[in-house]
């Protein structure tokens, strides 16, 4: 579909009075240009260079019907059919996907006023690199499935499981937006991770190192930092945070970009509805979270944190349970 009006021809909205059309759409045109400056971009006429939420909500549909055909593919798939659904499915949505990283390398250039040769062959690579990974990944999350099954006594089977929980759709786009952000495209990778949020009101960022059995229960309101590391079998539930305490800023009062802030949660822990812990401390194996706790300090393997278990403490924030 073309935007640009054909030689002559009078808009459609300037043909209809009434609303003030077309002096909105200079004042808007003003806007855009103001903004521009502002930023030091081209007042001149260009594509768009941003990668598309459209087209990537797209592609990672895509895409979890190439990673689970039988359950989140096509209605009318037939298991005979797998192989040829996948084919044809992985290679469109790849090609989509190069299309975009192609977008995101493109203006990362223009940010850093860099020529632009090279960025079909980078863009290549990555698409190349992170569809190998495809299959590692479909076995990384049957562990989080099986997870999810073993630990909701209401899961009747990994089916139920895959095509019902909020928290299987957020980790799978995790996963997915994982390997790209790892791949050097976080502006796609972020993009991915919010599909999901929108969808499931889980908000994970793609930086974060989350490992093998990764469950989250129920979900809504879950929020996990760039800079968060999960091991393996950890069990989260809903509105539980894994924030930052603070936030460190540079000398000229700018915030700092990247620096760990977020937590270490070890293999096998569980987080329990409502508990916030923020920055950079460590929940030692096997320990569990109580809900509605806050926690800004480290802890122990094997630790049992409650609100019971905290309130007598100064600064009620560091004794626990063993």
């Amino acid at each position: 579909m073309s935007f640009l009006p054909a030689a002559g021809a009078i808009p459609a909205y300037e043909q209809i009075g009434g609303w003030g059309v077309r002096e909105i759409v200079g004042e808007l045109r003003g806007a855009r240009e103001r903004w521009r400056a502002a930023q030091h971009r081209s007042l001149e006429f260009a594509v768009r260079e941003f990668p598309s939420r459209e087209a990537l909500r797209d592609i990672a549909g895509a895409l979890c019907g190439v990673l689970f055909p039988m359950r989140l593919g096509p209605p009318e798939l037939h298991q005979e059919g797998e192989d040829f659904y996948v084919g044809n499915t992985l290679d469109t949505a790849l090609n989509a996907l190069f299309q975009q990283v192609q977008l995101e390398l493109g203006y990362n250039r223009r940010l850093q006023c860099e020529e632009k040769e090279g960025v079909e062959q980078h863009a290549a690579e990555i698409v190349r690199a992170f569809a190998q990974q495809l299959p590692a990944l479909r076995a990384l999350l049957d562990t989080d499935v099986i997870a999810a099954y073993q630990g909701d006594p209401a899961a009747r089977s990994v089916d139920e499981v895959l095509l019902c929980y909020p928290g299987i759709l957020a980790v799978i786009h995790y996963r997915l937006a994982h390997a790209l952000y790892s791949q050097g495209v976080p502006l796609i990778a972020r993009i991915l991770s919010e599909i999901a949020h929108s969808a499931t009101g889980i908000d994970i960022h793609p930086g974060a190192r989350i490992g093998e059995g990764f469950f989250i229960d129920h979900g809504t309101g879950v929020v996990i930092g760039e800079t968060t590391i999960i091991g393996r079998h950890v069990r989260l539930y809903q509105a539980v945070t894994l924030g930052a305490k603070r936030f460190t800023q540079d000398e000229s009062g700018a915030l700092e970009k990247g620096a760990p802030r977020h937590p270490v949660l070890e293999d096998e822990v569980v987080v329990y509805a409502g508990a916030t812990i923020l920055g950079r401390i460590t929940i030692g194996r096997g320990s569990s979270i109580g809900g509605n706790v806050w926690l800004t300090r480290s802890v122990p393997p094997g630790s049992h944190v409650s609100q019971a278990s905290l309130q007598h403490e100064p600064g009620g924030a560091g004794r626990v349970a063993q």
